[in-house]
């Protein structure tokens, strides 16, 4: 079978998957994207009412906005952070519109293979096209297409509550108090569910400081509301990020926030709990027993904002180069090491070092990163500009780098104040505690990962797919 005409297959319809049908379409090559959800940007949407670091300057395509452009859709104000609700609406929306049929929804894919070679088979393989097997409502199907360009993200897996990276004992069976994201505590029936209670909250990201500082504002309004802030290590100077001097301002926002909550006593801190197994007591309340037998006091609800992690399942027939730690690409892995860098100090990147022993497949966006949570829309549009290339025989483009990411300042964001400028200002120092604001959180994976060399959520994710 003929690979040429085939079109490539894109999936995931959220910020880089877009950006990437953009791309293609850009260079005259047919595509298909393929979208569990039944709109674009499904997972963003998830975390509607949570704010980003990056401002819209920061969270727009180029190749996007060529497109948008005729149809008299107006990029937002540069320099304003919109919510994940704006964002999907407001621009991911309307390019999915724009791509039409290109954009398929409630299309769920479940495998990827080349056509009759499992992952052993050497022979004729690279002159196979590639399977993509999806379930629709309908029921399975499969298409061909000459290349895959996933960017599923990393979503739909967050990490569990266990300090071994597996579920705590009885952690699946406590499921009906737990959750893996930040509460919208300003929808009335979420908020009920933790005000007046007791909520346990782990993980020490920005994901969960957002959660936190949440917490204490309901327990401003809702005596009774207390946090317990469970943490893997020691608290130290740099557990509650650097304040103003944080590379990422919203995230040092959010620390300051997350410090406001201990010092003003909505939150207590435990410190150095590896949580081993969730039991419950007599009345159905959680006991969380950490691996060294420590058992705390009973608690109504968990947030577990211990980091994201990529689905690598529907990809077990396809040959994939991953870093042993990170499960990102090999080549890539060193330059996002969460222990050496933040989002503003990774070096732009593509095809290279998005590449795997299976040509023609690339990992794009948040799933590129693996584990790791340094991650930026930007260097996501920056990766499928150079896929897009790659795939169209065009080395020279595909090579050259096209964006510059300054240290500082790519990754600002307005954080929990609404004025850009209170980021910046004195009050933020580091002892200082920022007025109650709506709570932000950065997009990076948004509601469940954040800051750098973190122990278990990752750090200052700016932007994610």
């Amino acid at each position: 079978m003929s690979t040429s005409q085939l079109p490539v297959v894109v999936i995931g319809a959220g910020p880089t998957g877009l950006a990437a049908a953009a791309h293609l379409l850009e260079r005259g090559i047919e595509l298909l994207v393929l979208e569990a959800g039944d709109t674009a940007g499904s997972a963003v949407r998830e975390w509607s009412h949570v704010r980003l670091f990056s401002t819209w300057g920061e969270l727009t395509d180029p190749a996007a906005e060529k497109l948008l452009a005729p149809t008299g859709w107006t990029k937002p104000a540069a320099g304003t952070y919109p919510s994940g609700g704006e964002w999907a609406e407001q621009y991911l929306q309307p390019l999915a519109g724009l791509l039409g049929d290109r954009v398929r929804y409630s299309a769920t894919v479940t495998g990827v293979s080349r056509s009759g070679r499992d992952r052993i088979v050497d022979a004729e393989r690279e002159t196979q096209p590639f399977v993509v097997h999806l379930a629709t409502p309908a029921g399975e199907e499969r298409v061909f297409a000459r290349a895959v360009v996933d960017a599923s993200g990393t979503w739909s897996t967050p990490s569990p509550a266990g300090a071994s990276g597996l579920p705590a004992l009885g952690e699946g069976a406590a499921a009906d108090r737990i959750t893996y994201r930040v509460p919208d505590l300003r929808d009335p029936a979420v908020r009920a569910r933790y005000a007046g209670k007791r909520t346990a909250v782990i993980g020490s990201g920005a994901s969960a400081f957002t959660a936190l500082a949440s917490l204490a504002d309901t327990a401003r309004d809702e005596p009774g509301t207390h946090a317990v802030w469970i943490l893997r290590r020691g608290i130290s100077g740099s557990t509650f990020g650097g304040g103003s001097a944080d590379q990422l301002p919203a995230r040092g926002a959010l620390g300051l926030a997350a410090k406001a909550a201990v010092d003003e006593g909505h939150a207590d801190a435990v410190t150095g709990f590896r949580t081993g197994a969730v039991e419950r007591d007599g009345t159905g309340r959680l006991i969380l027993v950490g691996e060294d037998g420590r058992k705390l006091d009973p608690v109504d609800e968990v947030v577990v904002l211990t980091g994201l992690r990529p689905d690598l399942s529907f990809l077990s027939e396809i040959r994939l180069g991953l870093d042993e730690r990170l499960q990102a690409p090999t080549e890539l892995a060193p330059l996002i090491d969460p222990n050496q860098h933040s989002c503003g100090t990774v070096y732009p990147h593509g095809h290279r070092e998005l590449s795997h022993p299976e040509p023609g497949v690339y990992l794009v966006g948040m799933k590129s990163y693996g584990r790791a949570p340094t991650f930026l829309a930007m260097t996501g549009y920056e990766q499928v500009r150079s896929v897009a290339a790659a795939i169209a025989g065009d080395t020279e483009a595909a090579d050259r780098v096209e964006l510059t990411l300054p240290e500082t300042g790519v990754c600002g964001g307005a954080g929990l104040f609404d004025d850009p400028a209170a980021a910046q200002s004195e009050d933020a120092g580091c002892c200082a505690a920022p007025a109650s604001a709506p709570v932000r959180l950065g997009v990076g994976a948004p509601v469940a990962t954040p800051a750098a060399a973190a122990e278990d959520a990752p750090a200052g994710g700016c932007c994610g797919s």
